[in-house]
């Protein structure tokens, strides 16, 4: 089964809508793809070793301090 044809609301070009086209469906795929204009999020740079270590420090001692939270023992 073919699939439908649609015409994009922006161009104005004809474009088959595919099950996994991204974005929105009255829009061809050149039309969807999303604007890079925002700045790079600070998660995308490279972390250096002390500040991984760092980082497994903290998340080791709020584990550990729900963990007690959790099954302290009221005496």
């Amino acid at each position: 089964m073919p699939f439908p044809i649609k015409t994009c609301v922006i161009c104005h070009e004809e474009f088959d809508l595919r099950p996994d086209k991204p974005g929105f469906a009255n829009r061809c795929p050149s039309c969807s793809e999303p604007e890079s204009t925002e700045p790079a999020l600070a998660s995308t740079r490279p972390v250096g070793y002390a500040e991984r270590r760092a980082e497994l420090e903290v998340n080791a001692a709020r584990r550990r301090a729900i963990r007690d939270l959790l099954y302290r023992k009221d005496s």
